[in-house]
C-alpha cells in the first residue's frame, strides 16, 4: 500500500467571536470630545508621525490643556458667584440695616412726641425730637435711599424743625385759647399730612430702603445660574484630574501623582470651605431681611440691632475670603502644570 502525500496547511485562524467592549469612562469620553478643540490654538500638539508610533505625548498634551482650562473657569465662575452672594454682606450689615433701624427710631420718637405735644413745658417732646433728629442723621450717614433719600431726609429735618416751632408756640399759649389749638393743629398736619407730612415722607423713605435689602439679600436667578454652573465646573475637573491620574497611572506603572492629587485636595476643600460660607452669609442675610421686613417700634427696634448684628457677624471676614479664589485658581493651575510637564518633556518629538 504506497503512502499518500499530503502537504502541510497552516491552519486558518478561528473567526473573532463578536464580543462586547467595555465603554469608555465619562471623563475620557469628555477628553475625546474636546480633543479637536483643545488641539487648536497656540502651542498645540502636533501628531505623531509614522515613525514615532504613539498617542502618548499628544493625549499628554491635552490633558495638560483641559486642566488649565477647566482650573481657569472654575476660579472665574467661582470668583463672581460668591461676590454675587457676600458682596451685598458687608453693606447690609453697615449700612442698610442700620439705615432701615434708624427711620423706624426716627418714626417712633415722633410718634412719642406727638402724645405730649400738648402738654405744656414739656421735657420729654424735646428729648424725642432730638431722638428724631439724631436718627435722621445716622440714616444720612449710612446712605438711605442714595441721593433721592438723602434729599427727602433734608426735607423731613427741615419740616421736624418747623413742627417742633410750632409745639414750642402752643406751648407759650394759654391751655384754652384758639391760638393754642391753632398752633397744634397745624404741627399735627406738618407731622401727619397723608400726602407730603413728615410720617407720609418717612413712610415712603422706608419702603424704598426695605427694598434695598430685600435686593441685597435675595439669591435670583442668576446666582442659582452661577453656582450651578461653578458646580458643574467643579465636577468636571474633578473628573478630570481623577481620569488624569488614572490614564498616567496606565501609561507610566505610577500609582498616584502627588500633584494631581494635592490638585484635587485643593478644588475640594476650597469648594466646599467656600460653599459653607455662603450658606452661612446667606442665612443670615436671610434672617436679618425678615427681621427688618417689617415695622418695629420701642425697644423691638434695640431688640433688633442686635440680632441683626449677630446674624451678620463674620460676614466681613467670609467676603475678603474672595481674595484666595484667585489665588487658588493659580495654585490649581500650577499643580496641573507641574503634574504633566515632566511627562510632557519626556515624550516631546520634533515635528515633521
Amino acid at each position: 500500500m504506497s503512502a499518500q502525500n499530503t502537504t502541510d496547511v497552516p491552519a486558518r485562524p478561528p473567526a473573532a467571536r463578536p464580543g462586547r467592549t467595555r465603554p469608555p469612562s465619562a471623563p475620557t469620553r469628555l477628553f475625546r470630545l474636546l480633543a479637536p478643540v483643545l488641539a487648536r490654538g497656540p502651542g498645540a500638539p502636533g501628531t505623531a508621525g509614522p515613525a514615532d508610533g504613539s498617542t502618548t505625548s499628544r493625549e499628554l498634551a491635552l490633558r495638560r490643556r483641559l486642566l488649565l482650562v477647566l482650573s481657569a473657569a472654575v476660579s472665574v465662575a467661582l470668583f463672581f458667584s460668591y461676590q454675587g452672594v457676600h458682596g451685598d454682606a458687608d453693606p447690609l450689615r453697615t449700612a442698610s440695616g442700620p439705615a432701615v433701624l434708624a427711620v423706624d427710631t426716627a418714626q417712633h420718637a415722633l410718634t412719642e412726641a406727638q402724645t405730649t405735644a400738648a402738654t405744656p413745658a414739656t421735657s420729654e417732646f424735646q428729648k424725642q425730637i432730638s431722638v428724631a433728629v439724631q436718627s435722621l442723621a445716622v440714616a444720612a450717614s449710612e446712605g438711605a435711599g442714595g441721593t433721592t433719600g438723602r434729599q427727602s431726609l433734608q426735607t423731613v429735618a427741615g419740616l421736624i424743625t418747623v413742627y417742633a416751632g410750632m409745639v414750642a408756640k402752643a406751648q407759650f399759649e394759654p391751655a384754652d385759647s384758639v391760638l393754642r389749638r391753632a398752633y397744634l393743629g397745624y404741627a399735627t398736619s406738618i407731622l401727619a399730612d397723608k400726602d407730603s407730612g413728615i410720617t407720609a415722607r418717612l413712610g415712603l423713605l422706608q419702603a424704598e430702603q426695605r427694598r434695598v435689602v430685600r435686593q441685597q439679600t435675595s439669591f435670583g436667578r442668576l446666582l442659582w445660574l452661577g453656582w450651578s454652573v461653578t458646580a458643574l465646573l467643579v465636577l468636571a475637573l474633578a473628573a478630570a484630574l481623577a481620569e488624569t491620574q488614572v490614564f498616567l497611572r496606565g501609561r507610566f506603572r505610577r500609582r498616584y501623582n502627588r500633584r494631581l492629587l494635592a490638585a484635587g485636595a485643593v478644588l475640594l476643600g476650597g469648594f466646599v470651605t467656600l460653599t459653607l460660607f455662603t450658606l452661612w452669609t446667606h442665612r443670615g442675610m436671610a434672617d436679618t431681611r425678615g427681621l427688618l421686613d417689617r415695622p418695629l417700634s420701642g425697644q423691638a427696634i434695640t431688640d433688633a440691632g442686635r440680632r441683626t448684628a449677630s446674624y451678620l457677624a463674620n460676614t466681613g471676614f467670609r467676603a475678603a475670603a474672595a481674595v484666595w479664589i484667585a489665588i487658588g485658581g493659580i495654585v490649581l493651575m500650577a499643580l496641573a502644570e507641574a503634574g504633566l510637564r515632566p511627562h510632557v518633556n519626556d515624550y516631546r518629538f520634533r515635528p515633521r
